[in-house]
């Protein structure tokens, strides 16, 4: 009998307040499944961890392996957890923080592309990251992550 575990990542939803309004960072996942894809190919920045991390730290770590810059300092505020479709929980913070999307340095990961091919390449875990009104972060994030969008809105109301 095989034993499933279930996966879990934790994040950082970084928020800024501009002129036009509030403002959420969010990354496009790397690699060869998401390259032409936008709605449902954003999310949180943020990684798996093992059960034995605290989650708290595997968001800040994740973010570190994600980005390529240390995570903010500032006020962490639990938007608490989401089950994606593909069953995953993610739990997630929000922090006040600005970040300048030229500065990422994203980490990679291996994959065998073409499949079946042999060849084994690098992608970066997020290919992008842009500061996004909620609205347009709606309308691109990963769907079951959107709850995190209305948990922070409820906290900054």
């Amino acid at each position: 009998m095989t034993v499933r575990t279930t996966k879990r990542s934790a994040g950082l939803l970084l928020f800024r307040h501009t002129g036009r309004g509030p403002e959420v960072l969010l990354g496009h996942m790397g690699g060869p499944f998401f390259a032409k894809k936008d709605a449902g190919a954003w999310t949180v920045p943020k990684g798996e961890y093992d059960a034995g991390e605290p989650a708290w730290e595997a968001a800040r770590r994740e973010f570190q392996e994600e980005l390529g810059l240390p995570p903010p300092d500032g006020e962490a505020v639990p938007l608490g957890e989401v089950v994606q479709s593909n069953g995953k929980i993610v739990t997630a913070w929000a922090v006040e923080a600005d970040l300048d999307p030229g500065a990422i340095s994203p980490g990679t990961f291996a994959l065998e592309w073409p499949p079946r091919s042999g060849r084994i390449q690098e992608f970066p875990e997020l290919d992008r990251v842009a500061w996004l009104a909620p609205d347009r972060a709606r309308a691109l994030i990963i769907p079951a992550q959107a709850a995190f969008l209305d948990r922070l809105a409820e906290h900054s109301g």
